[in-house]
């Protein structure tokens, strides 16, 4: 079972970035792992600086968090202003 972290998204929060992470060409396999959980995990080593492989197990795979959040920032996620 996941237990809450506080600087994980509150679902007001993630409602408002969930369409940003969306893939653009879904095809191929479906995800493993929910984006929720990989963008708390980006979340939560942003607020620690904890080093990747010290990434709590509650969360995805470090190496699925560190490639998700790669891909992300290719895509210009993080630049990206959501409108109230």
């Amino acid at each position: 079972m996941y237990r809450m972290s506080p600087s994980d998204l509150k679902d007001k929060e993630w409602s408002m970035i969930e369409v940003l992470t969306e893939r653009s060409a879904p095809q191929g396999a479906h995800r493993k792992y929910d984006m929720r959980q990989i963008v708390n995990a980006i979340f939560y080593r942003v607020k620690t600086g904890c080093q990747w492989r010290m990434l709590p197990q509650e969360f995805p795979p470090w190496q699925t968090v560190y490639d998700h959040l790669r891909r992300l920032k290719e895509r210009g996620l993080w630049e990206k202003r959501v409108a109230n």
